[in-house]
């Protein structure tokens, strides 16, 4: 006899894995296109409405600080209710935030509708992951949620390529910058219907719900397949507190491994990216706009797509811990080296090397696997919890960050903004060492949750 659980582990790769990944990972190549567009959306903004740098500094990282409240808020709704509960909600909240944004006449309505679209990002985090991570066989776990957040390097060239077109076109400056936020729309609103048709997933069903033959149907309408039950007796229900997730040493020693690599690589991560046309005006403040777009562009696709390929073909091989323990090394050096070494700017080709580097094994390393282990390492009726205030923590890192890295450049300069860069990637290390390696296990046995629920499976 075999759980929902066994079904799910053991089952083979299948189209409808990838199915639920591409529904999932819609969500974010929106989520990459809408956070990073604003960087090039700014250069435009601010010349025409006479922005000043708080009101740049605030646009800019605005969405970042609504999705820590998407991610927690969403994520508590997800372990309470149901993962289908939101799923497809925060697509909509996206979209709207997008749409208000295109048609902002003042400074304050995009502020707002900014704010908005980060709350939709947000939610999107810990309902994404967690909806692939308990449909996927732990053979491939890693890789059919690594898939899910790779569609964020599509984002990330999507949002230069459409600058890059739009600008091309000399199209009038005030309507570019329109589209290019307004755009962002069009993929949450494409997955909004394929959200809401997705079953509830059947661990949280079985374990947290306790009713098996439920758990059973929504497997058997997920995979085609008949899942019948051996026995109809359901386990207790298993509702989340969160004063007891709170008062678990386990769960919180999982958080701050979690939610502190999150936070510091986020904190590099996105001052580092949001920022590159100020990075890249250091180095040459005579390159133009679409110099500078077009730069970002190819470390994009020379360095970061890669670096994603890689994760996603070793990470069930490798290991989550590994990999995200070679990036934040490599990081760290990468950063170090253009930090102590002032010459390296002054030679472009040698510059864009190392800085690239860093891309890659931030791909190939903690932004990809602080996505997937906090949708492992929880147990069901935690998960979404966990992930979402990883994910919101981080987005704390992301605003900090995006904040102060132009602020510290003006400050120190060039090079010891990138040494604090440094710095912030090898306590990386430390975070990571109090996690547990996912690879290969069932969730059941990597978050220490036992069931005993029975199906036998009928094909």
């Amino acid at each position: 006899m075999k759980s929902v659980e066994d079904y799910l582990d053991n089952a083979q790769l299948s189209k409808h894995h990838f199915k639920a990944m591409f529904v999932s990972g819609m969500g974010f190549f929106t989520d990459a296109y809408d956070l990073f567009i604003i960087g090039i959306a700014i250069s435009l903004i601010a010349p025409l409405w006479k922005l000043d740098n708080a009101q740049i500094g605030m646009l800019g990282s605005i969405s970042l600080v609504s999705a820590l409240i998407g991610a927690v808020v969403f994520g508590r709704i997800a372990d309470r209710f149901g993962r289908k509960t939101v799923y497809g909600v925060e697509a909509m909240i996206m979209a709207a935030g997008a749409i208000l944004s295109a048609f902002s006449p003042d400074f304050t309505w995009l502020l707002l509708s900014r704010f908005l679209l980060g709350v939709g990002i947000g939610g999107d985090y810990p309902v994404s992951a967690v909806i692939m991570s308990e449909y996927s066989n732990k053979k491939d776990r890693g890789k059919l949620v690594s898939l899910v957040f790779s569609m964020q390097a599509l984002g990330l060239i999507a949002g230069p390529l459409i600058a890059l077109g739009l600008l091309g076109l000399n199209i009038n400056q005030d309507f570019s910058w329109r589209l290019m936020l307004g755009i962002g729309a069009i993929p949450a609103l494409m997955v909004i219907y394929l959200r809401r048709q997705i079953p509830e997933s059947p661990r949280f069903t079985s374990q947290v719900l306790g009713d098996t033959q439920k758990a059973a149907q929504a497997a058997s309408k997920f995979t085609g397949q008949n899942v019948n039950l051996k026995s109809e007796e359901s386990p207790c229900k298993k509702r989340s507190n969160l004063m007891n997730f709170f008062k678990n040493k386990n769960l919180i020693i999982t958080l701050l491994g979690t939610a502190g690599s999150w936070f510091l690589l986020d904190y590099a991560y996105y001052g580092n990216t949001i920022s590159t046309p100020i990075v890249l005006n250091a180095l040459s403040s005579a390159m133009t706009l679409q110099s500078k777009i077009l730069y970002t562009l190819l470390i994009f696709l020379i360095f970061a797509v890669p670096g994603y390929i890689l994760s996603i073909l070793l990470i069930d091989k490798i290991g989550r811990k590994s990999i995200q323990l070679i990036g934040f090394m490599i990081m760290g050096v990468s950063f170090l080296m253009l930090g102590i070494f002032p010459e390296i700017e002054k030679q472009i080709g040698l510059f864009f090397v190392i800085y690239g580097i860093s891309y890659l094994f931030t791909e190939f390393g903690p932004n990809t696997t602080t996505f997937v282990m906090p949708s492992e390492l929880f147990p069901t009726e935690y998960r979404t919890t966990g992930h979402g205030f990883s994910a919101g923590i981080g987005k704390v890192g992301a605003f900090l960050g995006t904040l102060l890295f132009p602020i510290i450049i003006a400050s120190i300069g060039f090079n010891r903004t990138f040494i604090i860069i440094s710095a912030i990637s090898f306590a990386g290390i430390l975070t990571t060492v109090l996690l547990k390696e996912p690879k290969g296990e069932s969730l059941e046995n990597v978050s220490n949750v036992k069931t005993t629920r029975s199906v036998k499976n009928e094909t």
